[in-house]
């Protein structure tokens, strides 16, 4: 699904399974305990992509890793940015739009809690365009991640990039502009590209929390990169040069940039059956912290949820051959036409095989396309089945992430 939410500014200016899925009641879990296997804070640093993280963000991959054995957290791309009300008309935490309390969620009004996990995108931040709206958009990001933090959240960053070269779309057929070989270094975008990184750079610094510590973020830039329609896809670069571009990102944000409070995720499509397809752009074990796929096609209603599962099967088991993080980075089914399609196509894919997982993010809600329900629709009563299942963890649920 690659049309998930109108991202373009211009346009939105004008127990277990033998038993049953939910046989038992959820208990707080604690934090990992320190014992004779728990490493120190330093070596876990080690297994980093950015040996010099911040004490919170090696804790986050800790204490995601450890809860993976057991528990799948549940996220929501703009969980407290946009989203529907009981009628079905949208709500979003937008400059030209009525004022909304950043404390409203359509995850939290159906189920009472806040999602675990929140989708943002640099969208809005690291691009070209200026201007009064665009100024808003970078501080109501802030503002919404710094929240997300302060109530215990994880926040993860995509990144629909606009074509450096040409200025224009991000998806290929808008602005068919090959470009990745320019942004590289020599090209004749570089310094263009570098500019949008310090952004982000002093984008990532302000980002404090009530605590005076930086928030840690999932950066996950370049994602779906096995499909065709973003300029960084395949058929617009070499997999050589995408790698090549993932490495200069990671390298020059950490080492000459000096941003210490990122995890790097890195999340094809789903178009891969083996470990050496799923590779097949892969920048390396050293440039990357979570491992993940965006999958809504092979969680379409009509699919059966082993076809995802085997395909996570594949993610997750490489994630511990590597000691990185796994997710499902993006799924959903568009307008939830299946009523029940959360515990009978998502967490069957999710249990069907031994996984370990940290998350499951969801995609955006907005009024032509929507991921989870609102009060009063169909598949309300299914999801909030799901949020009870023993297995997956909404925020009040969660341990303190951010402490090692």
């Amino acid at each position: 699904m690659y049309n998930r939410i109108n991202l373009w500014p211009k346009t939105i200016i004008a127990c277990f399974f033998a038993f049953s899925f939910f046989a038992c009641k959820k208990d707080s879990p604690t934090p990992p305990k320190a014992g004779s296997n728990k490493p120190d804070l330093a070596t876990v640093k080690t297994w980093l992509a950015d040996k010099n993280a911040t004490d919170e963000t090696a804790a986050l991959f800790y204490n995601l890793k450890q809860l993976a054995k057991n528990n799948i957290l549940f996220g929501h791309q703009d969980a407290t940015k946009r989203g529907l009300n009981a009628d079905g008309s949208e709500w979003a935490n937008e400059q030209h739009r009525p004022s909304v309390s950043t404390e409203k969620s359509d995850v939290k009004e159906v189920t009472g809690q806040y999602p675990a996990v929140y989708g943002h995108d640099f969208l809005h931040i690291a691009n070209f365009e200026t201007g009064v709206w665009f100024d808003y958009e970078k501080a109501i990001a802030k503002k919404l991640t710094i929240e997300a933090y302060n109530r215990g959240g994880v926040n993860t960053y995509s990144w629909h990039y606009a074509n450096p070269v040409s200025k224009g779309s991000f998806y290929w057929a808008d602005s068919p502009q090959e470009a990745v070989k320019e942004i590289l270094p020599g090209g004749t975008a570089h310094e263009t590209y570098k500019n949008s990184l310090k952004i982000i750079a002093e984008y990532a610094k302000s980002l404090i929390g009530a605590d005076g510590k930086l928030v840690p973020i999932i950066f996950r830039p370049y994602h779906e990169m096995d499909g065709s329609w973003f300029w960084w896809g395949a058929g617009h670069s070499t997999a050589e040069d995408y790698k090549n571009l993932y490495r200069f990102t990671v390298n020059y944000l950490r080492d000459e940039l000096k941003v210490h409070n990122f995890l790097y995720g890195w999340s094809p499509d789903r178009n891969f059956n083996s470990l050496a397809s799923y590779l097949a752009f892969y920048p390396g074990d050293e440039y990357v912290d979570l491992v993940g796929s965006d999958n809504y096609e092979d969680l379409k209603a009509n699919v059966s949820p082993t076809v995802a599962a085997n395909k996570l099967k594949i993610v997750a088991d490489y994630a511990i051959s590597k000691n990185k993080l796994a997710a499902l980075t993006e799924t959903g089914l568009q307008n939830l036409s299946k009523a029940d399609w959360y515990t009978q196509n998502l967490l069957k894919a999710l249990q069907s095989n031994p996984l370990q997982l940290s998350y499951v993010l969801i995609w955006a809600n907005t009024a032509g396309a929507y991921w989870t329900p609102y009060k009063g629709h169909p598949a309300e009563a299914d999801f909030i089945k799901f949020k009870d299942s023993p297995y997956v963890m909404f925020g009040s649920e969660t341990p303190n992430l951010y402490k090692f």
